[in-house]
């Protein structure tokens, strides 16, 4: 036991695990029961493997895009100016439901790339903070977090397109989102068996690191190519002064 930890954390007991039931009670409990020993309980069950997890991530990637795709081409339909008459709507509401099918495994498959690379971010930053953990076990526990997410995030997708309700569901959405993040922290902390300094560091310091390189690239460029937007506005300035 270390000095972050007040009571023991034991390994998962077969009566506990609810990994045989199926998918649905491991995305249940990840997401219900915010404490260390769900976790340790989920990722010490035997299905707990990244193949499972990229199966995941990828079905409910694809099937989001699909059901995204699908939203927006019934909302582009419906808002197609008269002019078009009902050929332009069923021409722009196929061509966008054609693309869809057929951009969706595409985006699942972007989607287990991007999701297997951070979470091995995640991990590695974990392991130099002292972590104990392994990759086969977060990346098992973080995508019984971003499922369940994900699914619900697809389900507001209509509400969103609803004047005033979007408020309330991008409310909702925000609300989620932090509670993602305290999930992601506490899986963190209980795959690796550290403290929760070193889990928040963990999970949050490599969007940190990108937000600082993205700045930095953002003011790089601008300064770059201040002295062409100076020109511009120069010009700019010299024709209003002798224009008639």
């Amino acid at each position: 036991m270390n000095q972050f930890d007040n009571t023991p954390i034991t390994p998962a007991s077969s009566d506990r695990v609810p990994g045989s039931a199926g998918w649905l009670p491991v995305w249940i409990k990840a997401v219900t029961q915010p404490k260390e020993q769900t976790f340790i309980d989920i990722t010490e069950h035997p299905d707990a493997l990244p193949k499972t997890a990229y199966i995941w991530i990828f079905l409910v990637a694809t099937l989001s895009m699909i059901v995204t795709g699908l939203m927006q081409a019934a909302l582009t339909a419906a808002g197609v100016s008269g002019q078009s008459g009902f050929e332009g709507v069923r021409a722009v509401a196929g061509g966008s439901v054609l693309a869809t099918i057929c951009i969706s495994p595409v985006a699942g498959i972007l989607s287990v790339l991007f999701f297997a690379l951070g979470v091995a971010i995640v991990q590695w930053i974990a392991k130099l903070f002292g972590g104990t953990g392994t990759y086969d076990k977060l990346v098992y526990a973080i995508a019984a977090i971003s499922v369940p997410f994900t699914l619900i995030s697809m389900l507001l997708v209509p509400f969103n397109a609803v004047p005033y309700l979007n408020i309330c569901t991008g409310l909702f959405g925000f609300g989620l989102g932090f509670y993602s993040l305290f999930l992601q922290i506490t899986a963190v902390k209980a795959v690796n068996r550290f403290g929760w300094g070193q889990a928040a560091g963990s999970v949050l310091l490599p969007g940190f690191v990108i937000f600082i390189v993205c700045g930095c690239i953002v003011i790089g460029g601008l300064m770059l190519m201040g002295p062409m937007i100076g020109d511009v506005f120069s010009e700019i300035n010299q024709s209003l002064q002798f224009a008639p």
